[in-house]
């Protein structure tokens, strides 16, 4: 097989989605439920259940009384507590970004991945095993040729869309460039998914295209447990049709990724000329439209609140067009939100709502104490903030006044009010009960008031509070703010003190300025209780106060000034 060069600039893209992943997080923790049916309850709904409970009739979104009539042996578990969930999913994103060069994972919600394996798969082409192409070997690390895992580059490694046979060796030499690299990227994506099922015990259903679009899209053709790949042509000429737009046209046009339940609603009234929105509507439907392209989805869709040039983007949408790149994953999070929602008349006065403040508070802080401080290892070291947000923002959400014939349309907007974010929240020492109260009482419950200047009769469907405008504390890492100035100060000394001059042969001895040390909260992170004490600072001959390195010439000055 003759080498195939890698002229094609298109990404390669990994999509990976977790099979009931709420379902799956309790099957691990006990497999024995792994054989029985299994649903996750939330307030009075199965928000998941496994894959063997939907075979005998229950589905997301189930009441719980009507779950338990149908299949009377389910097993139900309360999911209300998001912490194992949370949890799960971080430790799955830091294993398989471990893989990715680059660390270009995204993650998309609690179960879901976005993978930009395109410098992965590029390096692999052109180390294609020339002589044996059944045989080949993919490299998962640059530096050490042993690391990796052998496969067969004859054909792709699960379903392909559209269907296609098996490939041998003379139809992959076929392939277009385009289309090999997307092949060397199934064998990639079927790796990562069976090292998260033996590693973790997690099953995942994949998908492997060219963006995030279109491998989430193509991922769910096959589930669970399987993978397909969009394979090419993806351009459209006199000759060939796209599979892009094949594979899209058939999908009714809620179920694409950036097309939201408004958007399709008004796609679907111009469609049908219906004023409510209803029925099914394909993309191809929208598509062939009479007149439709950019300027019509722009007087469609545009208006007060929508985003500049959503026209031309839902066109391109509409034809799997997605730039929208793989962001780089962040170790901390940009803002961390605490919800929940109450059912009619739970939040009616001012008790209740400083009751569930509480509780939502508690949370957060403990999520804050979880994400945000790094206790050192084996709780050696003093407990550190790695992060600190700034502000404090409460958001609710009144329900809408009852129609006169008693029904109620949803209210989706909500109003929010930010403060700057209490210093008091920082204190690892105190209690988080106590915590909670204080700055519920303190600030939070202020905070509503101004939101509803009512005393009572609300009608809240939802309440949340979040921390945001997250600041990275000062460290060596390119994300930080800063850097550690008790570190930098030392290393300053280490690095000068060679050609520093001394009145005297011996060098002064170097003694730290402890209540500059505790007032700043330097601390040596490498330092052992054995070892001298850091060097920060020397001790005048005159005065004997201790002086930085740098200070001293400054500080000679000032005496020399004083005896003038």
């Amino acid at each position: 097989m003759a080498a195939l060069p890698v002229r094609d600039d298109r990404r390669i893209v990994l999509h990976l989605d977790y099979d009931c992943f709420y379902a799956s997080v309790f099957e691990v923790e006990r497999p024995a439920l792994k054989s029985q049916p299994l649903a996750v309850q939330q307030k009075q709904i199965v928000v998941t259940c496994n894959y063997e409970a939907r075979r005998r009739g229950l589905h997301k979104l189930q009441l719980i009384k009507d779950a338990k009539r149908i299949c009377p042996e389910v097993v139900i578990v309360l999911g209300e507590d998001l912490t194992k969930f949370r949890d799960a999913s971080k430790d799955i994103y830091h294993f398989i970004r471990s893989f990715i060069w680059g660390g270009r994972v995204e993650r998309l919600g609690f179960d879901e991945l976005s993978l930009d394996v395109t410098e992965m798969v590029d390096y692999n082409m052109n180390l294609l095993n020339q002589s044996n192409i059944k045989s080949s070997f993919f490299h998962l690390d640059k530096s050490d040729p042993t690391v990796g895992f052998t496969y067969n580059a004859t054909g792709f490694h699960g379903f392909t869309n559209p269907p296609q046979e098996q490939e041998s060796s003379e139809s992959a030499n076929n392939l277009s460039t385009l289309g090999m690299r997307l092949l060397i990227g199934s064998h990639l994506l079927s790796h990562l998914r069976s090292k998260l099922e033996y590693e973790k015990g997690f099953t995942a259903t994949g998908g492997v295209s060219t963006s995030k679009l279109l491998a989430k899209l193509v991922g769910s053709v096959h589930k669970p447990n399987q993978q397909t790949t969009l394979i090419p042509p993806y351009e459209m000429d006199d000759n060939t049709e796209s599979n892009v737009i094949g594979f899209l046209d058939s999908h009714e046009i809620q179920k694409i990724p950036g097309i939201g339940s408004r958007l399709a609603q008004k796609l679907r009234a111009k469609v049908t000329g219906q004023d409510t929105g209803d029925g099914k509507v394909t993309v191809r439907d929208v598509r062939l439209h009479p007149n439709m392209g950019p300027p019509l989805l722009e007087k469609t869709l545009g208006g007060p609140g929508a985003a500049k040039g959503i026209g031309q983007r839902i066109w391109g949408v509409l034809h799997g067009v997605d730039n929208t790149e793989v962001m780089e994953g962040r170790d901390l999070p940009s803002q961390i939100s605490i919800e929940d929602t109450y059912g009619r008349g739970r939040l009616d006065n001012i008790e209740s709502v400083r009751r569930e403040l509480t509780v939502l508070t508690k949370s957060l802080l403990r999520r804050m104490r979880t994400d945000l401080v790094d206790r050192g290892e084996l709780n050696a070291e003093k407990p550190r903030w790695l992060a600190h947000p700034r502000t404090l923002r409460l958001s609710t959400r009144p329900r809408n006044p009852p129609e006169i014939d008693g029904t109620r349309t949803y209210n989706a907007n909500r109003t929010s009010r930010s403060a700057p974010l209490p210093s008091l929240v920082f204190n690892l020492d105190e209690n988080l009960d106590s915590l909670a109260e204080r700055l519920v009482q303190d600030h939070v419950m202020g905070m509503f008031r101004k939101l509803h200047t009512e005393r009572s009769g609300w009608d809240l469907g939802l309440l949340n509070i979040a921390v945001t405008n997250m600041v990275e504390s000062a460290g060596d890492q390119k994300q930080s703010s800063g850097r550690d100035i008790g570190k930098m100060f030392r290393q300053q000394e280490t690095v000068l003190r060679e050609w520093t001059v001394y009145e005297s042969d011996d060098p002064p001895k170097l003694t730290p300025d402890v209540k500059a040390v505790e007032q700043c909260g330097w601390q040596d992170e490498d330092e052992d209780e054995d070892e001298d004490p850091p060097l920060l600072s020397i001790e005048c001959s005159i005065c004997g106060a201790p002086i930085p390195h740098f200070a001293q010439q400054a500080h000679a000055l000032y005496h020399v000034s004083e005896e003038n």
